[in-house]
């Protein structure tokens, strides 16, 4: 039956035109961005997993630049370090000659004392964007993977530097009296007596360690390198209430900031004591002893040769540890490198277009268009042949 109301077949026929430039239009956009998944709305799985590991390759971006500057840092320090190891052979070289009795001992050490001045300003010197590696003890942490498990949780991987002391400094033992004084040995039951005070005329230095003890409990506090009296105070107060004697806590005084006060809500009197600052070891450099090298005499000359293989085999260690974090780093380096290439290629299999294939549909679908028009145009003059009928 034909209706001049109703035209399915011109219905069927947009229809089929519009799927076929609904993909006309997808296989334009492939061909333009050259993605096959440009947003969630193309396939929310595959456009979540590969916008999580773009984000991966671009954090792996500035972990590169994290290594490179490890690397150049330690690098520096590596550097350094093997140039003191080749003074500290002259000087080695030297006090060898100056075993001969037949030398001129007072020039031998003109030389030594040069090259010591040399090694001296190779270690103060031997820094990189203001880190040094050579002057000071401790380690520093260089950022060197982003670690991602199953679950989606991530932390940053780190690899730890030493710090090799390379100064000639000799260390120092300090015994630190003073700085804290208590007001009383003893505190009564039910009462609030001030205990300690930090004395405002006794510097405060880092490390400084303050020991007291309360109710049979020990503790200590150590000042870092922004403390004052009063943070001081409150890190005593923390410690104290941390120690878990029952019913005694610690507070700040109202009569100034640095002094502490126990409350004692015990039955008995809770016992006081304060020990003096603890004493503060300064390790020296492992060239310690280099500037007391003197081959002035025989007997001098002979001991300076047993020092200064001491001496050198510190600075040799030194110049490997650096040598063998240098080479972790580079190698981390070139890991990081093939691990973002392989995320690229992984996000490229997951969401590029195929283009021979984008290709090959694409000529399809620009014919089917044009037969779809044909289609349509045919179906619309359908209605024109009833008039026939009634002529």
């Amino acid at each position: 039956m034909s209706s001049i109301n109703t035209n399915l077949g011109a219905m069927v026929a947009l229809d089929t035109l519009k799927g076929i430039n609904k993909n006309l239009g997808m296989v334009q956009n492939e061909i333009s961005t050259g993605k096959s998944i440009n947003s969630a709305a193309d396939n929310a799985a595959i456009w979540s997993i590969s916008t999580v590991m773009e984000s991966d390759v671009a954090g792996f971006e500035q972990i590169s630049n994290s290594l490179n500057l490890g690397s150049a840092t330690v690098g520096v320090a590596r550097t350094a370090a093997e140039e003191v190891v080749t003074n500290l052979q002259d000087i080695r070289d030297n006090i060898i000659a100056a075993q001969e009795n037949n030398v001129d001992k007072d020039k031998i050490q003109i030389d030594i004392n040069e090259s010591i001045a040399q090694i001296e300003s190779i270690v103060a010197g031997a820094q990189f964007n203001g880190q040094n590696l050579l002057n000071s003890s401790g380690s520093i942490n260089i950022l060197s993977s982003l670690n991602r498990d199953a679950a989606g949780n991530v932390n940053a991987g780190q690899i730890s530097v030493d710090k090799q002391n390379l100064t000639t400094n000799a260390g120092t033992t300090s015994a630190l009296v003073g700085g804290i004084t208590a007001a009383g040995a003893s505190v009564a039951a039910n009462t609030t007596a001030d205990a300690y005070t930090f004395a405002t005329g006794v510097a405060v230095t880092e490390g400084n360690i303050y020991t007291v003890a309360v109710g049979g409990e020990t503790v200590a506090v150590t000042a870092g390198a922004s403390d004052d009296h009063d943070s001081l105070a409150n890190k005593l107060v923390s410690a104290i209430n941390g120690a878990g004697v029952a019913n005694v806590t610690a507070q700040i005084s109202g009569t100034g900031d640095n002094v502490v006060e126990l409350v004692n809500g015990n039955a008995g009197v809770v016992t006081t004591t304060i020990t003096s600052q603890t004493s503060v070891n300064v390790a020296g450099g492992a060239l310690a002893g280099l500037n007391s090298i003197n081959v002035g005499s025989t007997g001098n000359a002979a001991m300076a040769l047993n020092d200064i293989e001491n001496i050198l085999g510190n600075a040799i260690d030194a110049a490997a540890q650096f040598g063998s974090k240098q080479k972790r780093i580079d190698n981390q380096i070139g890991f990081v490198s093939s691990l973002g290439d392989s995320l690229k290629a992984g996000i490229s299999t997951l969401t590029d277009a195929n283009l021979e294939e984008a290709s090959a549909r694409l000529q399809a679908l620009q014919v089917q268009q044009q037969l779809g028009v044909q289609a349509l145009s045919i179906a619309n003059q359908a209605p024109q042949a009833l008039l026939s009928l009634f002529r």
